[in-house]
């Protein structure tokens, strides 16, 4: 039997897009292999959002070449920069840019004439590689709300929504399949349903319809836009368990007239309230957050207001990254573009503030008794558990526990957390 091992970069959403790859390797007879030396087919999925991943992506192509296989190039690098890196990389064996996904193995013929040419990547046949018992839950594609910094609508197009009925089909198999955890995302989640013109369905009729679907014991949103989160979406997470009180929240800065230079709803004032609405409607609420410093036009008397506003809102998790002046964005046309050095000088300065606010808010969770999923152990020995604290996509911290009793990935259990530390926690297995 053929082999094929794939490399996925980037965001989860590329992620849920190399298991629907995989998908149709095994559908294609194929064997789904970790060793590039064990494959005849390796599958990089690349991404190409930034520089920094556009570096990472080609570095990972040159090394899977070396393996001597057969070597294919998929993703977000690839659909941008398609003729340019035919040019550079003539090594590579086969490139498909996204908008080729549906005809993935008619592509694929050129290098393997034994697949089906008929067949393309499917959102119905995946390979889930986040574990048995949690799952990403893609559904749309693209993005509309054009922000001046921003590649994704050049790479991914307009915004599209998943058909309703196949995202509910997709989530009932993957609980049929055991997995009690659902990650929902897109680029937008929160607009989801708004390009529907037959039936009005939105981010909260989705939420009902997989809610009624018990065998999952945990439903996670991320990604949402400041000023589409309805007081339906806020007030409906508050009151149903099952939805973990977790608001992804990218705000990318919060001076007003940056804001409006990144052509971003919403300004200054709009955060603060929207922040202290959700968390008066939702008490235990976890508020996680990206922000950008460096973009063309910031002052140091904007990089400390921002800190200001992060000491009042309190974000429990806070991601910060450099601008980057990608090509095609209107962003990068900019004048009073920002020199890398004192990008990363702000970029340090942002990130010491709010390991002091993460740290504070850490401690509150002294004494807890969270509820959760063991989700594996560390080489300590050490469990490790997500809660309605973290998402399961390593930007938040980890809480480590004991245990007095084995346990196995995929256990509900309850753990009191006894001591915190800047981004982590560790606590104790808890029984009534």
């Amino acid at each position: 039997m053929k082999k094929v091992g794939i490399v996925s970069l980037g965001c989860m959403k590329n992620r849920v897009d190399s298991e629907n790859i995989l998908g149709l390797f095994d559908r294609s007879g194929y064997e789904i292999t970790n060793d590039p030396k064990d494959s005849d087919i390796i599958v990089i999925n690349t991404c190409g959002f930034i520089e920094s991943s556009k570096k990472e992506s080609i570095e990972n192509i040159l090394e899977m070449i070396q393996y001597g296989k057969k070597v294919v190039v998929t993703g977000c690098l690839a659909q941008r920069y398609l003729e340019d890196l035919k040019k550079e990389i003539p090594e590579v064996d086969l490139y498909i840019p996204i908008k080729d996904y549906s005809h993935f193995n008619e592509k694929l013929s050129i290098i393997d004439k034994d697949v089906d040419p008929t067949l393309g990547v499917d959102d119905e046949y995946r390979i889930v590689s986040t574990g048995p018992y949690s799952a990403y839950l893609k559904i749309g594609e693209g993005c509309d709300n054009r922000c001046s910094y921003c590649a994704i609508p050049i790479i991914r197009g307009h915004f599209v929504s998943r058909d309703y009925d196949s995202v509910i089909k997709e989530a009932k198999e993957l609980a049929e399949a055991g997995i009690k955890e659902i990650i929902v995302l897109e680029q937008d989640t929160t607009k989801y349903g708004i390009d529907f013109k037959d039936k009005k369905v939105d981010i909260v009729d989705l939420l009902h319809g997989l809610l009624a679907i018990k065998e999952f014991k945990y439903i996670r949103l991320l990604y949402l836009y400041p000023d589409e989160i309805s007081d339906e979406l806020i007030e409906l997470i508050g009151k149903e368990p099952r939805l973990t009180p977790y608001f992804d929240v990218p705000i990318q800065h919060s001076e007003t007239h940056i804001l409006k230079d990144m052509y971003r709803r919403g300004d200054k004032e709009f955060l603060i309230k929207l922040f202290s609405k959700i968390r008066n409607k939702v008490p235990n609420a976890v508020l996680r957050t990206t922000v950008m410093v460096g973009f063309p036009g910031e002052t140091e008397e904007d990089v400390d207001n921002l800190i200001e506003f992060m000491k009042e809102v309190k974000f429990d998790h806070l991601g910060a990254f450099t601008y980057s002046q990608e090509e095609g964005t209107p962003a990068a046309y900019f004048p009073n573009q920002i020199d890398e050095e004192v990008k990363k000088k702000r970029l340090a300065k942002v990130m010491k503030a709010q390991q002091k606010i993460s740290y504070a808010l850490n401690k509150k969770h002294v004494d807890e008794v969270m509820s959760g999923m063991v989700i594996g152990q560390d080489e300590h020995g050490n469990y490790l558990l997500r809660s309605y604290w973290n998402a399961p996509d390593d930007v938040d911290g980890k809480i480590f526990f004991t245990s007095h009793k084995p346990l196995q990935s995929g256990d509900i259990v309850k753990v009191k957390i006894n001591s915190v530390f800047v981004y982590d926690m560790m606590g104790e297995l808890y029984e009534d």
